[in-house]
């Protein structure tokens, strides 16, 4: 029975959190998403040409 009372208490735990963060969150305007589009597409590019500099040194070494 115990177990069953602390499932059911981390549940009730992990929807109260839930709905605390979804009542501070915000929709980001317009500005604050561009932002976050070019950092991520940055972000995204930079790691995508390490990963092919390492491939193409990987296949002209070995």
């Amino acid at each position: 029975m115990e177990y069953k009372e602390t499932r059911l208490r981390k549940i009730k735990r992990f929807l109260k959190e839930t709905r605390r963060v979804l009542r501070i969150t915000k929709k980001p305007n317009k500005e604050e998403f561009k932002t976050t589009v070019k950092v991520t597409g940055l972000g995204a590019a930079v790691i995508g040409a390490l990963g092919f500099i390492i491939f193409l040194l990987k296949q002209l070494l070995f």
